[in-house]
């Protein structure tokens, strides 16, 4: 039997099926009532996985989800080309294809080989999950100018993926840096 969760229990990051669809809380909103007898509302962003669409819905506090039928599976990136993103299954060595739209902007992260978690619901891939930093190193960026690095000044960068970021004065090229996957920002040196 399927594992249920109650609205009231879903908190940022939980996973849950409504309608038949997978979703990913962005933020949930728990609205107590003072009068008596109300009630309890959950307000939850969620993305749907399918779609990538993300919009807000209000619960009751005692609405229930199911736990959706997702694996996480490790896989290596292998390449992309107009048919989409191609990633080596790494568990049974199956050569899996998402789309453009299943992968949004995580190529900005991802180099040949690189091993990150693929989302399939029902059997079927549907996108991926990276780590929370990358280590990726600077392909461009100017020299930093001597005695301008009062209060934490930046410098433009261009990593190897073509991903353009701030660093600070003190990265050269070819160093590797940090980079955050949630918020595309330099998280330091690798």
């Amino acid at each position: 039997m399927a594992v249920l969760i109650d609205a009231i229990s879903v908190k940022r990051r939980t996973l849950f099926e409504f309608d038949d669809t997978p979703f990913y809380c962005i933020e949930a909103e728990v609205n107590t009532p003072t009068a008596r007898g109300g009630q309890t509302l959950v307000r939850l962003k969620m993305r749907n996985l399918l779609t990538s669409a993300v919009f807000e819905k209000t619960f009751k506090a005692s609405d229930k989800f199911k736990e959706p039928d997702l694996q996480q599976v490790p896989a290596s990136y292998l390449y992309s080309d107009s048919e989409g993103s191609h990633f080596l299954d790494q568990d049974n060595f199956e050569t899996l294809t998402l789309t453009e739209s299943m992968v949004g902007s995580a190529l900005d992260f991802l180099l040949e080989g690189a091993i990150i978690q693929l989302l399939k619901y029902n059997g079927n891939p549907i996108g991926l999950e990276l780590p929370q930093f990358v280590e990726l190193a600077v392909s461009h960026t100017e020299p930093g100018v001597k005695g301008d690095s009062s209060g934490g000044s930046t410098k433009p960068a261009t990593l190897e993926t073509g991903l353009e970021i701030r660093v600070p004065l003190f990265i050269k090229e070819g160093e590797k840096v940090k980079v955050s996957t949630e918020t595309r920002d330099f998280a330091g040196r690798a």
